[in-house]
């Protein structure tokens, strides 16, 4: 009997709200993360005019108070780390992906794969609601330090605290859930045939990065229940007035916060890997090469995070075995970059809008692992840690991962998941202004971390005995180009929403890939297979000599 057959077509409520799908779930994930994105990204507009226009009170402007100020900063980056990065990159694509790349029905546990995006909504509703309270948002910082965040002390809502503290903690909750169903789906639910060298590379990248979300997280769940505890109940884990000590937060955050930047990396570099191969029509070069560098990856991300801590009083000689493996990590990194060059070479490359995405993110995300060095360094951190140096580097590094690649991936993939085209002319505008408006937002914060801006100042007019407002035109340029970057995201929107009713209709494998997913009907059934699939190859057969087509997928017999 066919899978199909299995298979009864849901009604609404349970198609749409209460779905076990994989795919129906993918979607409720991809555009939470969407709309939080939207969120966030406003944040980061109310808080740039901020900084453009310190002295105007001009509505519109965005002028807040000094309090209202570090609550934008400090959401804008929880939302989009947390709530955009990882439901998109992680929760959306490993559960879009995983089970029609491998050749099986859902996952292995549906209904935990449900309660996952039930607890991540919830945790989204606690942390937009904490803009409700009295006092407003969080404002101690996405990193949460204390005592800013223990206390309750000047500038900080403690009920916004415990709030923020609180949806995290959901949140994770929800991703270890969602985590379970990745791992266990991969390692037992292939297709026959299937061996684990067969394995597309983006579903490897999204296990990889489970796992090392499942290794991380502990800590900081630890760590965030003592610091509740010091809100709520009066302890002092965290106040060396009472024997606590301030420092062990950043231990168990950052233990946990930089292989989180791995955690949405891999995804992305997973994303970046199967567009490459496709729209180059070549042969991914070196897949177990691409295997044992995340694995080095994975292995080098937990013994790198005191880095961040190098102006926070640690033994030198330690800050000297972080720099070494800081600069180690960078390794693997490159490696993986060159090797995705590497197939570019010699390949019938084919200038699609994922394409571009793809090739973007490798130049960009670059610029951030140069600038990276800089700050992986004990003795330059010193003068560059918490300026705006740092902001730029992180956002090469971020944006790449949690924007560029993503769009690599939804254009890619959404003919499958939509059963329309994109349009490809609105895809390019949209591609050229975005890359474009990044980069003008954010080379200019270089120069102003350079010459010694702090983040988290409120208004640089205080220091004009200082000749600060000689870079106050570059405040201006950057935040001129932020607006103009979100008015090209108006364009990707427009073309997403008519691509769903207008688009050209798409084909089971308009790219003329090899994977699995595009075997089976765009967008895909429920159930995904007909007749479950067998594996005779891995996933990355292109140009094959003697073969007419240029592509061969997994399933088709020799």
């Amino acid at each position: 009997m066919s899978a199909e057959a299995h298979h009864a077509e849901p009604g609404f409520f349970r198609k749409y709200l209460f779905s076990t799908d994989h795919k129906m779930i993918a979607m409720q994930y991809l555009f939470t993360g969407m709309i939080m994105a939207v969120i966030g990204g406003y944040l980061a507009y109310v808080f740039r005019m901020q900084l453009a226009y310190p002295s105007q009170q001009v509505p519109g402007y965005g002028v807040v108070s000094p309090n209202e100020y570090n609550s934008l900063v400090t959401m804008h980056g929880t939302i989009m780390i947390f709530w955009v990065a990882m439901p998109v990159l992680l929760a959306a694509f490993g559960n879009f992906l995983i089970p029609l790349m491998i050749g099986c029905d859902d996952m292995a546990f549906p209904r935990i794969n449900r309660l996952s995006y039930q607890v991540f909504f919830l945790s989204a509703v606690v942390l937009l609601a904490s803009f409700l309270v009295q006092g407003g948002a969080f404002g101690g910082a996405w990193t949460s330090y204390p005592p800013l965040s223990a206390k309750g002390a000047y500038n900080l809502t403690p009920v916004g605290a415990s709030m923020w503290l609180v949806a995290v903690a959901l949140e994770f909750v929800a991703f270890l859930l969602g985590g379970i169903n990745f791992v266990v789906t991969t390692m037992n639910g292939r297709a026959p045939g299937m061996k684990m060298y067969d394995i597309p590379i983006v579903v490897w990248m999204i296990v990889l990065a489970t796992i090392m979300f499942m290794f991380s997280v502990g800590p900081l769940i630890a760590g965030a229940v003592m610091l509740l505890f010091d809100q709520l109940l009066g302890t002092g884990f965290y106040d060396p007035g009472r024997g606590g000590d301030p420092l062990l937060w950043q231990h168990l955050f950052w233990f946990f916060g930089h292989p989180e930047v791995y955690v949405v990396l891999l995804p992305a570099l997973g994303i970046v890997a199967e567009v490459v191969a496709v729209f180059a029509r070549k042969k991914l070069f070196g897949y177990k090469t691409i295997l044992h560098t995340a694995w080095a990856v994975w292995v080098l991300s937990f013994v790198v995070w005191a880095h961040h801590q190098f102006v926070a009083g640690i033994d030198p000689r330690m800050a000297n075995v972080f720099s070494i493996t800081t600069l180690l990590i960078s390794i693997p990194l490159a490696e993986m970059v060159f090797v995705y060059i590497a197939t570019l070479y010699g390949g019938s490359i084919r200038l699609a809008t994922p394409m571009l995405w793809a090739l973007a993110f490798m130049a960009e995300f670059l610029i951030g692992g140069v600038t990276g060095i800089f700050l992986g360094a004990s003795g330059t951190d010193i003068y560059f840690h918490d300026t705006y140096f740092v902001v730029a580097h992180f956002h090469y590094t971020f944006v790449p991962i949690a924007i560029i690649a993503v769009f690599a991936g939804l254009t890619y993939w959404y003919p499958k998941m939509f059963g329309r085209m994109l349009n490809e002319t609105l895809g390019k505008i949209h591609f050229w202004g975005s890359i474009i408006t990044f980069n003008v937002i954010f080379i200019p914060l270089f120069i102003t971390g350079t010459a010694g801006d702090q983040r988290r100042i409120y208004s640089y007019a205080q220091f004009a005995e200082q000749a600060r407002p000689a870079l106050q035109h570059l405040r201006v340029v950057s935040t001129l180009a932020l607006l103009v970057f979100i008015a090209f995201q108006l364009i990707f929107v427009f073309n997403f929403l008519w691509s769903l009713r207008h688009g050209q209709r798409a084909e089971a494998n308009p790219w003329m890939a090899n994977t699995l997913e595009w075997t089976v009907p765009s967008p895909p059934p429920h159930g995904n297979f007909a007749d479950m699939p067998t594996v005779y190859r891995g996933p990355y057969e292109y140009a094959t000599p003697g073969r007419r087509e240029d592509f061969w997928p997994q399933n088709v017999p020799n």
